[in-house]
Order: structure tokens, then C-alpha cells, then sequence
């Protein structure tokens, strides 16, 4: 994966995460993987298809996507309902789609799938071959894995210019 894909969404998930939640997030040491993906117990799934390809996956805990999902609709939920849910979802969704604005304006056009929510660990996902960069962010509420299964497409495009891939230390830790 080329890491120049990595901080966008790094940079969305922090500033989203900071001002809807109104938390300090810190994010944790970086590795990649290869293979399958295994679910944690809940996970957001975004699919990326244009100039970027590939997926991301949000994952948590139950209990922190409660708690996230308390925090960003503004009421107490005790369980993972349907609103929940549908709160844990848009997440993702908002997190990718600032991503793909900032990677549009330099270049990386792409679309966003709408996002699908797996409930329950365990489930296995393949990549078909995309290693994975995982981002793991602390929040009081939780920890939030951000999982980057992404590659530019076979597509040439010039009109695409460098993402200082430095950028990503800006984030805190």
C-alpha cells in the first residue's frame, strides 16, 4: 500500500473523532499485515473504487461503539440498537469521505461505497492480496483500529500529485 493513502484518513479520523466526540485521541504504533482480516465485535466496512482501490475497516469493541455511539448522537444508549448502529456506520462513512476530499484535491479521485456494519467477532474477510496498514487510536471511550487495505489502481493518472507522507506524525500519539 502506498502510504501517502495512509494520512488522510488518519487526519479525518482525528479531526472527526476530536470534535464530534470531544475527545484526545492518540494513535498508537503502525504495522501492516498481510492475509485475512478478523472482525472485532463490531466493524465498519467503506469500499474504495476509482483511482484508489481497496477497503477500509473501522473496528471496536462493543462496549466502546456503545460508548462512541453515545457520545456522537448525544444520548445514552445501553445496548447496540438500530440507532446505535446506524450512528457506528455514518462514522466510517464520514471518516472516508473527508478522507476522499482530501485525497481528491490532490489528485485521487475515487467513490465511496455506502457502509456495511458486521456485528460479532470472528468473521473472516480477505483483502484478495492487499496488505493491510493498521492505525490503532485511544480514545477514554476506546480504542477505534483503522485497517487500510488500499492501492492506487491500474489506472495511470497524472494529474495526481505527492501526499507528504511525513504528515502522518502530525497526529497525535
Amino acid at each position: 500500500m502506498n502510504v501517502k493513502f495512509l494520512n488522510p484518513f488518519v487526519i479525518s479520523a482525528h479531526e472527526i473523532l476530536s470534535v464530534e466526540m470531544h475527545e484526545l485521541i492518540q494513535r498508537g504504533d503502525l504495522r501492516l499485515e498481510n492475509g485475512s482480516y478478523t472482525t472485532d465485535d463490531v466493524t465498519v466496512i467503506i469500499s474504495l473504487i476509482g483511482i484508489v482501490d481497496g477497503t477500509v475497516f473501522f473496528s471496536m469493541s462493543k462496549e466502546t461503539a456503545v460508548q462512541v455511539a453515545s457520545a456522537l448522537m448525544g444520548e445514552t444508549f445501553d445496548s447496540l440498537d438500530k440507532l446505535a448502529q446506524s450512528g457506528i456506520a455514518e462514522l466510517g462513512n464520514v471518516i472516508a469521505g473527508q478522507a476522499s476530499m482530501k485525497l481528491a484535491e490532490a489528485g485521487y479521485e475515487f467513490n465511496i461505497s455506502t457502509p456495511s456494519l458486521i456485528m460479532g467477532k470472528g468473521a473472516t474477510i480477505s483483502t484478495l492480496g492487499y496488505p493491510r496498514l493498521i492505525v490503532p487510536l485511544t480514545t477514554t471511550l476506546g480504542s477505534i483500529t483503522i485497517h487500510l487495505a488500499l492501492r492506487e489502481s491500474l489506472q495511470m493518472n497524472p494529474k495526481a500529485t505527492p501526499i507528504a507522507a511525513f504528515k502522518v506524525l502530525e497526529v497525535p500519539k
